[in-house]
C-alpha cells in the first residue's frame, strides 16, 4: 500500500499527485479501500486461468451495473477489447500501470473520459476499479444496411420542393457520408466532394448509392439527382462507431452526417456510444445525426434487456442509435407500409424510436439518406433567412416530426414513429416561421399565443430539446423533462401522445394516449379540426436535472383540407414523366376518405381521357403507363365537384443518345467527335448539355440529330440531350463520356464472322457513316497490306467485307476507312486461318517449347492425335471432343523435332512434322 499516498523521497510520486490533486486526493481513501478488497478478490480472480476464472462468480450488483448488457454473461467478460469511461484517465493509467500490467490502453480521441483497452484479463476486473465508471464493448464491424434497389423521391415530397423552391439545393452546406468511401469520380458528385485521405481505402456502392441520395446532381442520368443536389460531400470511416472529431467536422462545414450502417446485430441498451452522441450533440448544436433503425424488424432484444420476451420489438442494430438527440429513421416501400424487416423501437427504456420512416425500398439505409438530404434542405431554408446562421438540430428534429405524415396504427407508435417523412411541409415551416426558439427554466413556463383560422383540418404541435447526455448504463436516459401542452379556447388542455412501453405484445402496439411525458425528449400534441379561435401553447420545465433552463425548439403546423400534386410536376424532378415505363403518379390528401377520377390530356386544348373512375385518394399513389407520345401534358382528380389539375409536364420518351465518332487531332487534321441521337416525333428542337463545373449546362439548341464537337467543345467529355416540347420540360438521354462511350473514331467492331472457308466474311460495325468516303478490306502481304475489296459508305453503319482464299494458312486482315476530310482510320489487325476440306493445319510451326501449338480442321472431327520423338517413342496422346481447333498441350518438351500422327474420325491418318526451336 506503499504507493497510495505521496512520499517526499520519491519526487515521481509527489509530482504525480501534484499534477492530478485533489481529484485523486479525494479519492485515494476509496482507492485504498478498493486495493484491500480487490487483492482478495476480483484481481485474484483475474489472475487465474481461464478456466477457473469462467467458474468464477458473477459480478456483484453494484459492479454489474457498471457492465455494458452484452458484458452480463460469464463468458463475454472474458479477455477481450473494452471501451471504458473514467473520472480520471491520468490516475487510470497510473493504476492500469501498477495492477494490469499487461493491459494496453489508447485515447479516444474528442473523448477524454473514455479509454479503448485491451488485454486486460476480464471487464468485471476492470468494472471493480472506482475510476471507472462504465465497461462497454469496443470495436465490431459495421454493415451497411441496403439490400436491394429503387428509389421515389415523391413518397417524402422532396421533388415538389424542388419545383417549389429550386433555389434551395443544399449550396454551401456540407453532408459526411460516415462508413467507407463512396466514389468521388462519380460524375453526380463533380466538383462538390470534400478531399480527404480516406478516398485512398474501399470505395462501395452502398457509400457512392447514398451520396447520390443525398447530393446527387442528375448529372450522369435524370434518375441520378438527389435531395439536395448542390450539397458538399464528406466521407468518414465508420471502423469507429463513435462521434467523429467535432472539430474537424466543424472545420469542413458539415452541418448532417449520414449514418446508414448497423453493429450487425441488436443491441438495445444506453451505452458510451450513445452517451457520446447526445454529447457531441449539445457540444455542436447544429450538427445533425441521421442514422438507419436497422433491418432486423423480425428479431428479438438480447438477452438481459427489457424487451428481450417480445418478438419482433426493440430491435435497433446498435446501442448508438439508442441516443435522444439524433434521429433514426425506419424504411417503408412506396406504398408507405413499414418494411417488414425494418428495426423497431422501443429504445432500451421505453423512448420512441424510430422517430420518423421514409421510403428505403433498399433497406434503412435509404431511408436515412433520404432524411439527411431533406434536413439539409431545411438547413439551407433557414439559414437563407437568418443571416447564414444554422439552426439548431432540435429544430430541424422538430420541423421534420411535426409535419410528418401519419401512417401505420393512428398517432406515434414504434414502427413508424411520428411518420412517413415530409420534406416540403418541414421547409415550409421554416420558410413561414412556424416555429420558436427559446429556453426555460425548472419549475418555470413559456406561453405563446396561437391563432387557428376556420377550416384547419389538424393541427400539429412538436416539441424538441437537446437533452443532457445520461450516465451510460442508464435504466431511463431522460436528464431534463420539459412539458408540452396546448390550451384552447374556454381552458381545455391537450397534453402530448404518449405510448404504453410495458414489454408485453399486447402493450407495446396500444394506440396512443394523451399524458404526460416522462421518456422522451420530443413530444407532440395534435388536434384534429379545431375550432377556430385563440390557443396557447405552453412550454413547462417540469425537471431540470443538468443546468437552471433548458433551450428548446417548437414547431407547429395547421394543416387545410385539400389535394396537391407530387408528381409530376412543371419543373424540379423529375422534369417529366417517361412513356417507357411504369409511373407513379403522386399526391397528397387532406380530408375525408374519398375516390376521385383520375384523368389527363394530350395539350392545353386536347379533350381530357378516363384514366380511372375510382381512385382511392387516401393512397396518395396511382401507377399509371402514359401512352407513347411526345408532347406536354397534365392530369386531374376530380372529387365532386373540385377539380384538381397538375401542372403541365412533359412525356417523352428519353432520346437514344450515342457516339458517332470520337478522332483525336492528327497533324493538321484537328480533333472531332460526333454525338447522334433518335428523333423523337413531337419534338422540334433538341437541347445539348454539357457537363460544367458542378453540372450539366445547356450548351446549344438544334434541329438536327446530330452535334458535331470540335476545338475547345472537346474539353468536355460529357453530354446530354433533352428534346424541346411545347410548353414543357422534358426527359433527357442518359450522360455519355464521347472519348470512352465504346465507339473510336468511327470503328465500334471489325470481327471475322468466317474461319475456315474459303471465303473469309468480317462483319465492320460503324458508329455513324457521316463524313465517310470509303471503305476498304486490306490483306497482309509480303509487302505490306494490299486492297482486297472497296465499298461506297452510304446509310448503313453495318459492313460485310469478303475475300476468297485459295491456299491454306494463316493470314492477317484490316479495314481502312477514308473521310471527305482526307483522315484516314485502321481497324485492329484480325486473324483468320484457312484449311481446305478434310485437310488439317498445324499452327504455329515451328514454335518455341511451352508455346501453344494448335490442329485446324475445316470439317470439325474429332481427331485422335499422337506425338513422337526421332527414335518412335509415344509422348503424348489425347481425343478431344469435335471442333474446328484442337489445342496441344506440348510442356515440358524440349527444343527438337517431333513427328505428329493425325486420325481425324472417318478420315485417312495424317502425319505432320513438328519443330520446336
Amino acid at each position: 500500500m506503499k504507493h497510495l499516498h505521496p512520499r517526499p523521497d520519491n519526487p515521481r510520486q509527489t509530482a504525480f499527485w501534484q499534477d492530478y490533486s485533489p481529484t485523486l486526493l479525494n479519492q485515494a481513501t476509496a482507492l485504498k479501500t478498493y486495493l484491500l478488497r480487490a487483492s482478495l478478490g476480483v484481481l485474484l480472480a483475474a489472475t487465474l486461468p481461464p478456466a477457473a476464472r469462467a467458474q468464477s462468480p458473477a459480478p456483484r450488483p453494484a459492479l454489474a451495473a457498471k457492465l455494458a448488457p452484452p458484458l452480463q454473461s460469464v463468458a463475454a467478460r472474458s479477455a477481450g477489447i473494452y471501451r471504458i469511461q473514467v473520472t480520471n484517465a491520468a490516475a487510470f493509467r497510473h493504476w492500469a500501470g501498477q495492477h494490469l500490467p499487461a493491459a494496453r490502453l489508447q485515447a479516444v480521441p474528442g473523448q477524454p473520459q473514455l479509454l479503448t483497452v485491451s488485454g486486460a484479463p476480464d471487464a468485471a476486473g476492470l468494472a471493480a476499479c472506482p475510476l471507472v465508471q462504465f465497461v462497454d464493448v469496443a470495436a465490431r464491424r459495421a454493415y451497411a444496411e441496403r439490400e436491394l434497389d429503387g428509389i421515389d423521391l415523391g413518397l417524402n415530397r422532396i421533388w415538389p420542393v424542388h419545383a417549389r423552391y429550386p433555389q434551395f439545393t443544399g449550396q454551401g452546406l456540407t453532408v459526411s457520408i460516415k462508413e467507407e468511401a463512396f466514389d468521388q469520380h462519380d460524375l453526380d458528385f463533380r466538383g462538390r466532394v470534400v478531399s480527404s485521405s480516406l478516398f485512398t481505402g474501399t470505395v462501395t456502392d452502398h457509400a457512392t448509392t447514398m451520396a447520390t441520395l443525398i447530393g446527387g446532381a442528375g448529372n450522369s442520368s435524370p434518375a441520378g439527382r438527389g435531395a439536395a443536389r448542390q450539397v458538399r460531400l464528406a466521407t468518414s470511416s465508420f471502423a469507429n462507431f463513435l462521434p467523429d472529431d467535432g472539430v474537424q467536422l466543424a472545420a469542413n462545414g458539415v452541418s448532417v452526417q449520414n449514418h446508414s450502417y448497423g453493429a450487425g446485430g441488436v443491441e438495445s441498451y444506453y451505452g458510451l456510444e450513445a452517451r457520446a452522441y447526445d454529447q457531441h450533440t449539445r457540444q455542436y448544436p447544429a450538427l445533425l445525426h441521421v442514422f438507419s433503425s436497422g433491418n432486423q424488424g423480425n428479431r428479438t432484444g438480447p438477452t438481459g434487456t427489457t424487451y428481450a420476451a417480445v418478438p419482433g420489438v426493440a430491435n435497433l442494430t446498435g446501442q448508438f442509435k439508442q441516443s435522444k438527440n439524433t434521429l433514426s429513421v425506419g424504411a417503408t416501400d412506396a406504398l408507405g407500409r413499414v418494411a417488414p424487416l425494418s428495426s423497431r423501437g422501443p429504445a432500451h427504456d421505453g423512448r420512441l424510436k424510430p422517430e420518423l420512416v421514409a421510403i428505403g425500398e433498399a433497406g434503412t439505409s435509404d431511408a436515412a439518406a433520404v432524411v439527411s438530404g431533406a434536413a439539409v434542405l431545411l438547413q439551407q431554408a433557414y439559414r437563407d433567412q437568418h443571416n447564414g446562421q444554422l439552426p439548431p438540430a432540435a429544430l430541424v428534429k422538430a420541423a421534420l416530426l411535426n409535419s410528418a405524415d401519419d401512417t401505420g396504427r393512428p398517432g406515434p407508435d414504434f414502427e413508424s414513429g411520428f411518420g412517413q417523412t415530409d420534406a416540403l411541409g418541414a421547409v415550409e415551416t421554416i420558410l413561414q416561421n412556424r416555429f420558436r426558439l427559446d429556453a426555460v427554466g425548472s419549475g418555470a413556463t413559456r406561453s405563446f399565443p396561437l391563432t387557428v383560422p376556420a377550416g384547419v383540418q389538424q393541427l400539429t404541435l412538436t416539441l424538441a430539446w437537446a437533452d443532457a447526455e445520461a450516465a451510460a448504463g442508464t435504466a431511463q436516459a431522460l436528464v431534463n423533462d420539459l412539458d408540452l401542452e396546448l390550451v384552447a379556447p374556454g381552458g381545455l388542455r391537450y397534453r402530448p401522445w404518449v405510448l404504453s412501453a410495458f414489454p408485453h405484445p399486447d402493450s407495446l402496439v396500444l394506440p396512443a394516449r394523451r399524458g404526460p411525458d416522462r421518456l422522451n425528449n420530443v413530444e407532440q400534441v395534435t388536434l384534429l379540426a379545431p375550432p377556430p379561435g385563440s390557443y396557447a401553447i405552453e412550454v413547462r420545465g417540469h425537471r431540470l436535472t443538468v443546468g437552471s433552463s433548458q433551450d428548446f425548439a417548437l414547431a407547429y403546423e395547421l394543416a387545410q383540407p385539400g389535394l396537391e400534386w407530387v408528381n409530376p410536376t412543371a419543373t424540379g424532378t423529375p422534369p417529366g414523366l417517361r412513356t417507357d415505363q411504369l409511373q407513379r403518379l403522386r399526391w397528397q390528401w387532406r380530408g375525408a376518405p374519398a375516390t376521385g377520377r383520375l384523368e389527363y390530356r394530350l395539350g392545353p386544348a386536347a379533350p381530357w381521357q378516363l384514366i380511372n373512375p375510382g381512385v382511392d385518394l387516401a393512397a396518395g399513389l396511382y401507377a399509371w403507363t402514359p401512352p407513347d407520345v411526345n408532347t406536354e401534358a397534365q392530369l386531374r382528380l376530380v372529387v365532386g365537384a373540385a377539380d384538381y389539375p397538375s401542372a403541365t409536364f412533359g412525356l417523352n420518351r428519353p432520346p437514344r443518345l450515342q457516339v458517332g465518332y470520337y478522332c483525336p487531332a492528327e497533324g493538321s487534321l484537328p480533333g472531332e467527335a460526333l454525338l447522334t441521337w433518335s428523333a423523337l416525333p413531337g419534338a422540334t428542337q433538341y437541347e445539348v448539355r454539357q457537363l460544367g463545373a458542378t453540372e450539366l449546362q445547356p450548351l446549344t439548341t438544334t434541329a438536327d440529330t446530330v452535334l458535331l464537337l470540335s476545338g475547345p467543345q472537346l474539353t468536355t467529355r460529357h453530354y446530354a440531350v433533352y428534346p424541346v416540347l411545347p410548353g414543357a420540360r422534358s426527359v433527357g438521354s442518359r450522360t455519355i463520356d464521347y472519348a470512352s462511350a465504346g465507339t473510336a473514331c468511327y470503328v465500334q467492331s471489325f470481327v471475322p464472322r468466317q474461319f475456315v472457308a474459303s471465303e473469309v466474311v468480317f462483319d465492320l460495325q460503324l458508329g455513324t457513316t457521316y463524313g465517310l468516303r470509303q471503305v476498304h478490306l486490306e490483306r497482309e502481304a509480303a509487302g505490306g497490306f494490299v486492297t482486297v475489296q472497296t465499298l461506297p459508305a452510304g446509310r448503313s453503319t453495318r459492313f460485310a467485307l469478303t475475300d476468297e482464299l485459295s491456299e491454306p494458312g494463316l493470314y492477317r486482315y484490316r479495314a481502312r476507312l477514308e473521310t471527305t476530310a482526307g483522315r484516314v482510320v485502321y481497324t485492329q489487325v484480325e486473324a483468320v486461318h484457312y484449311a481446305r476440306p478434310d485437310d488439317v493445319l498445324l499452327f504455329p510451326n515451328p514454335a518455341a517449347p511451352g508455346q501453344p501449338v494448335t490442329l485446324l480442321d475445316a470439317a470439325q472431327r474429332a481427331l485422335h492425335w499422337q506425338l513422337y520423338d526421332q527414335l518412335g517413342r509415344l509422348l503424348r496422346e489425347d481425343r478431344p471432343a469435335p471442333g474446328a481447333l484442337t489445342e496441344l498441350d506440348l510442356r515440358g518438351l524440349a527444343a527438337g523435332t517431333y513427328l505428329l500422327r493425325i486420325r481425324p474420325e472417318g478420315g485417312a491418318p495424317l502425319v505432320r512434322r513438328l519443330v520446336l526451336l
